[in-house]
């Protein structure tokens, strides 16, 4: 367990790139009970399971069943089991669970709502670029023959 020789899974006497997160320890989770105010500048997870007024750019976002979040969110993924009261900007998936709450200026790539799950308020869909069809070099050749 103690042995001098063994090799550190983590790498920590590896130098790194001031302010890269450790892998595994870039997660954020404010528990039930919990209260917080404030701003996440860098976290890869966040999970609110207690109440939190917040202002963060993460990639991936939880709100726990008894989980309440207000604020300014930007993300890739967002899982709302609780309430959100905001604006909310989700680049991928918002899904909203059978009890979860979404209401503020909520804008989406692509949306799931479970039955009994709600969504209010300002909502839109953010425009996914184009993918113009390459045609396939078989096509090419023989249009050319003509």
């Amino acid at each position: 367990m103690f042995d001098k020789n063994k090799k550190n899974d983590l790498n920590l006497d590896k130098p790194s790139k001031p302010g890269t997160p450790i892998p595994g320890s870039a997660k954020v989770i404010v528990g039930a009970g919990v209260e917080m105010k404030g701003e996440i500048t860098s976290a890869s997870e966040v999970q609110i399971d207690g109440n939190a007024e917040i202002n963060m750019d993460t990639e991936n976002l939880m709100v726990g069943q008894m989980g309440q979040l207000k604020g300014e969110i930007k993300t890739k993924n967002a899982d709302i089991w609780g309430e959100f009261d905001g604006n909310m900007e989700v680049s991928s998936t918002l899904t909203i669970q059978e009890k979860g709450m979404v209401k503020g200026q909520i804008k989406y790539s692509a949306l799931q709502i479970k039955l009994g799950g709600q969504l209010m308020g300002d909502v839109q869909t953010i425009d996914k670029p184009r993918i113009k069809a390459v045609p396939n070099p078989t096509e090419i050749n023989t249009n050319k023959n003509n």
